[in-house]
Order: C-alpha cells, then structure tokens, then sequence
C-alpha cells in the first residue's frame, strides 16, 4: 500500500513546453523529465519531431497560424519560451520578426484553446528585462510603469500584453521577466568570455551599466516554483545582487586566470559595430527580485563569482 502510495507521489504532470529546444528550453525539458513529468513540446521543425514515451514532439508554425492540437492532450500547463533570438542585427525584417514570433505564438495557443475549450489552467510566458528603460540609479521593481518607446520595450509590452486574452479564459497568466541567463555553453557567457580567453577582453562602453544575470538552474528552478506554487502575475527572474559591466567582465577574468590588458571598448565604437542592437550590450538595468523570493523562492546562486565559479 505504501509502495503505491510513492509511485502515486512521483507521477508528474503534462506539460506543453514552446521553444523546448533554446537554451532555457532544453535546460527547462530536462528538469521537468527528471520530476517524473510528461513534455510536450511545440516545434517549428519537423526533423526536431520525437515521440518517446514522457516526451513528445509536436509541429506549429506561428507565422502560417497552424498547430497540431493533440499537443494540448492531457496539458494543464502551458510554458511559452518561443520567440527569435534578439542577438541578431536589428534590420527591418530582423525587428518584425523579433517582435511577431512572440505575440503570434501566444495568439496561435490562446486561439487554440479557445476554439477547442482545452482545460489549460496555467500559461506562463518568458518575457525580459528588458522592459525596463537605460538608468544607471533606478532600481527596478515589476510595477514600474514607464514610457520609453524604444524597440526592446515595445516588443517585452506587445509580447506581455499577449498574454491578456487569456484571462478572460478564466486561465492564470504569469509573465517571467529574465534577466542575463549565464550558462557555460550557451548565450551570453561564451560570448563575453571568448575574447578574454584571448587576452583581448574588456569593459563594454564604460563599464558603470548595471547587468542583471541569473544562473540558467535557477532560472529553470523559477520557473518550477512558479508551477508548482501558481503564481499569477509578472515576476523578475534575476540573482539578488546585479554588476556592473566592468565588475563581471573582472570577474570572468580572475576565475579563468586572464589578464585584462585593453581599454574599455567606446560606446561610439559599438553603435558603429552593431547599430541599435548595442542597446543589448550597453544598457543598464538593475533589477530587484524580491518580489520572487517573498513569494517563497530561493535562490542558489546570489552572488556572481559562486554562480561563475560554477559554471566555469
């Protein structure tokens, strides 16, 4: 009778997971696997298509409004992390398709459940800091109302204000606000770490920005937490204690044992290098996570040379 009892304990639940192949994504999949919960997963690429049996694959096109619905079968939960890489020059056609690959995924699932009344219970939605506009002294919490019309912003309040229709499904929203993810093999710690592994690394701009990072197992931890505890609303997903550019540049170095011979790289120099997607890398944003942990979560990796150190 015990013996039944566990295994009853140890069944998870189904989860439809977007964007299950990024780097969130794949670090996401496999912890809910690990917890004994079923994935399924949409895909915009057929030859990425798998069907085992707690992990199945599905194909959507967002762009030509089509999905395969049996993705939804016996799915409560709902995690949306699709939407085109930012890191990419911001052309006209690279700038549409950063911002409709976001709110045409979300509008593609809600008009799905809609059309076909699925019982889902939860969405949440991968959303950015990026929300929040360039300020060296603000010190960022989730109802900061501003009126910055710049791309970034414009795309993180198109893509939360996606979410919305839901509500009046009776389906709980939740908008997870990510931070810098650091991870050893993807995103952007290789970048930053590949020309100090040279001995060409420095300080972007004047280094003085503020950056708020997040060790890619807490942020997949944080996304658990906000399943499991159904939580509502809009969440930072940032480690507790932001830098500055110039501190985890420093700090990248010393764990890998370079030295840091070059001078800090002008700004002018990287607008004329990446036009208006410098933003990316010289904005400041310094954001609280408060809100997260009085909600009960905690953090593994508060300060950035035991989150490097780790990883590295």
């Amino acid at each position: 009778y015990e013996v039944v009892i566990i295994n009853l304990a140890m069944m998870g639940q189904t989860l439809l997971i977007t964007g299950a192949t990024g780097l969130v994504g794949k670090a996401l999949v496999k912890q809910c696997l690990s917890q004994g919960d079923t994935v399924h997963y949409l895909t915009t690429r057929k030859s990425k298509i798998k069907s085992e049996a707690n992990y199945k694959g599905f194909h959507w096109d967002p762009q030509k409004n089509t999905i395969d619905t049996a993705c939804f079968d016996g799915v409560e939960v709902v995690i949306n992390l699709a939407g085109s890489s930012i890191a990419q020059r911001w052309t006209k056609v690279a700038k549409a398709s950063i911002l409709s690959s976001r709110t045409n995924a979300l509008e593609l699932l809600h008009s799905s459940i809609e059309t076909h009344k699925f019982p889902i219970q939860h969405i949440i939605s991968a959303s950015a800091i990026g929300v929040y506009p360039d300020s060296k002294t603000r010190y960022y919490e989730e109802d900061f109302q501003g009126t910055d019309a710049s791309f970034l912003r414009t795309v993180v309040k198109s893509w939360e204000g996606s979410l919305k229709p839901f509500q009046s499904l009776g389906i709980k929203t939740t908008a997870v606000r990510i931070g810098i993810v650091l991870d050893a093999n993807e995103g952007a710690l290789p970048k930053i770490m590949g020309p100090i592994k040279q001995y060409i690394g420095s300080a972007l701009g004047t280094g003085e920005h503020w950056q708020s990072w997040i060790h890619i197992d807490d942020l997949v931890r944080l996304f658990r937490f906000v399943v499991e505890s159904k939580l509502e609303g809009v969440y930072n997903a940032v480690a507790p204690n932001p830098v500055q550019q110039k501190d985890l540049v420093k700090s990248i170095a010393k764990i890998i044992k370079r030295p840091l011979f070059f001078p800090k790289v002008p700004e002018f120099a990287l607008q004329m290098l990446l036009g208006e997607m410098s933003a990316i890398a010289l904005e400041s944003q310094r954001v609280c996570s408060k809100k997260i942990e009085d909600a009960g979560f905690q953090y593994q990796y508060h300060e950035l040379d035991v989150a490097l150190e780790n990883l590295l």
